[in-house]
């Protein structure tokens, strides 16, 4: 039998946010499409060029937030995992 794997509801939410680089040096702002308590969905300009470990954050202070996975890219969306 396999398992089935559930994912967490989203929650539609299309408000600003902040994704930080570099320990909160790079800071570029993006727009969060939907979140979950697992993940979320954002779009930002430079999609491409993220890498593949980031802090997303729904203030402008870098020191809040969520680290985050890249899970996904597709054009300027990218679908990103919370990390613990």
């Amino acid at each position: 039998m396999s398992a089935i794997k559930k994912r967490s509801p989203r929650k539609s939410f299309g408000q600003p946010g902040w994704i930080t680089l570099d320990g909160g040096f790079a800071v570029r702002r993006c727009v969060v499409d939907n979140i979950s308590p697992s993940g979320a969905q954002v779009t930002v300009e430079d999609a491409a060029m993220l890498p593949a470990t980031l802090r997303l954050a729904l203030a402008r202070d870098a020191r809040t937030g969520h680290l985050c996975q890249v899970m996904w890219r597709r054009g300027k969306t990218v679908g990103v995992k919370f990390v613990r």
